[in-house]
């Protein structure tokens, strides 16, 4: 049976609760003290509070959906490439995503990302 602490395993439970929207088993996820950075070191947020209130409104969109792409694990890193459907300030649409996720007793310590190309839906 796989080991539901390992890196792998708490990336995946955080990525299946950030796609049904559940803000709460999501950051359930994450040390309380984790941080939240743009790649390579811009701090977006620290704690559950700051996390919270920088999440809720992304949790909000309905069409909120990451679609892995691929995942590589190294020891406690886990890098996952995703492909994120979101509704923008100018309309839905996807963007490209890196995440690096450092993954410490079971709790994700800190997450970093690389924003890539957003892409608008075609208006219908």
């Amino acid at each position: 049976m796989p080991d539901s602490s390992s890196p792998a395993a708490v990336v995946q439970r955080q990525l299946d609760a950030y796609n049904a929207r559940d803000l709460d088993a999501w950051l359930a996820t994450y040390a309380p003290d984790a941080r939240q950075f743009e790649h390579p070191g811009i701090l977006l947020a620290e704690g559950h509070a700051q996390i919270r209130r920088r999440s809720e409104p992304r949790f909000a969109e309905p069409n909120l959906h990451a679609r892995l792409v691929q995942r590589s694990v190294m020891g406690q890193m886990v890098i996952d490439q995703e492909v994120v459907s979101r509704t923008f300030p100018e309309g839905p649409g996807t963007i490209e995503l890196v995440c690096i996720y450092e993954v410490r007793e079971g709790l994700i310590r800190s997450a970093s990302f690389v924003f890539g190309d957003k892409t608008l839906a075609a208006a219908g």
